[in-house]
C-alpha cells in the first residue's frame, strides 16, 4: 500500500516546495518595507483609540493620534523583529496565494475527469479574489466596527496600551479566518462541478453549519458577543450563498436516489 501511495506523496512534497518558495519569495519582499505594512495594519486600531477619547492620563496622546506610529508598545527586546517577521510572512502568504492555488489543483487534477480539468484557471482566479474579499471585509468593515466596541468598553476606567505581539496575533488570526471563511461559495462551486455535493446536501446540513458558524466565530473573535454576531452573519450568508450556487451548478434530482 505504502508503494503505491509514494508517487502521490512525491507529487505532494514537489507541490508543497514549490508553494513554499513562492511564500518565501513574498516574504523577502516584504521585509524591505514591513514597517509601511505594520502602520497599514495598525490604522484600524490608531482610528479606533483616538476615536474613544479614552483616559490616557500620563499617556502621550499625541503618539497614538495622527501617526501609526508608537500606537503600540513592547515589552521584549525581540518583540520587534518577531513583529517584523510575522507580517512578512502574512503578506508573503498573500501574494503567493495564486501560487498556492495553481499547486494545489495541480495535485487533484490527475484524479479528475478532462472535462473538469478545465475549470483550473477560474478556480485559482475566484478563490484568490474570495481570499482577497474576505482579508478586505474584515479590515474595512469588520475589523473598526470590533475595535471601536471594544475600546468603548470601560472608557474612562481603564488606560488602553495595546501591546504589539497580542494585537498583531489578533489581526493575523481575524483577518485569516475571514479571508479563509470566503473560500466557502468557491469550495461548494468545485464540489458542486464534480457531483460531489448537491443544494440538498448543504441544505439537510444547514442546521449543524449553524452551531459550528457560531462556536468558530466565539473561538476566533475577542470574548464579546458584537465581535462573534460580526462574522457569523457574513459566515451564514455566506452559506446561504453556496446553496444558491450548487442550486444553479449541480442542483437535487429526485431519480438521482
Amino acid at each position: 500500500m505504502f508503494e503505491e501511495l509514494k508517487p502521490h506523496l512525491a507529487e505532494l512534497k514537489k507541490r508543497m516546495m514549490i508553494a513554499v518558495a513562492a511564500i518565501f519569495i513574498g516574504l523577502l519582499a516584504a521585509f524591505s518595507f514591513w514597517e509601511y505594512i505594520l502602520m497599514w495594519i495598525v490604522e484600524p486600531l490608531s482610528s479606533a483609540v483616538c476615536a474613544t477619547n479614552i483616559n490616557l492620563k500620563e499617556f502621550d496622546a499625541s503618539k497614538l493620534c495622527g501617526s501609526s506610529t508608537g500606537t503600540l508598545i513592547t515589552t521584549n527586546v525581540i518583540e520587534g523583529l518577531f513583529t517584523a517577521f510575522k507580517i512578512s510572512f502574512f503578506t508573503g502568504l498573500i501574494a503567493a496565494l495564486p501560487v498556492i492555488f495553481w499547486q494545489l489543483w495541480l495535485f487533484i487534477a490527475p484524479g479528475l475527469y478532462d472535462s473538469e480539468k478545465k475549470y483550473v484557471l477560474p478556480f485559482v482566479f475566484f478563490a484568490t479574489l474570495m481570499f482577497t474579499a474576505g482579508f478586505l471585509f474584515c479590515y474595512y468593515i469588520v475589523l473598526p466596527m470590533s475595535l471601536n466596541f471594544a475600546i468603548h468598553f470601560g472608557n474612562g476606567i481603564f488606560v488602553y496600551l495595546p501591546k504589539t505581539t497580542e494585537y498583531i496575533d489578533f489581526f493575523l488570526k481575524f483577518s485569516l479566518a475571514f479571508s479563509l471563511s470566503f473560500e466557502l461559495p468557491v469550495i461548494s462551486l468545485f464540489l458542486a462541478k464534480i457531483n460531489f455535493i448537491t443544494d440538498k446536501t448543504l441544505k439537510k446540513f444547514f442546521r449543524y453549519a449553524v452551531v459550528l458558524i457560531f462556536i468558530f466565530a466565539a473561538i476566533i473573535t475577542p470574548p464579546d458577543v458584537i465581535s462573534q454576531i460580526l462574522m457569523a452573519i457574513p459566515l451564514l450568508l455566506l452559506y446561504a450563498i453556496s446553496i444558491l450556487i450548487v442550486r444553479l451548478v449541480n442542483p437535487y434530482k429526485e431519480e438521482s436516489e
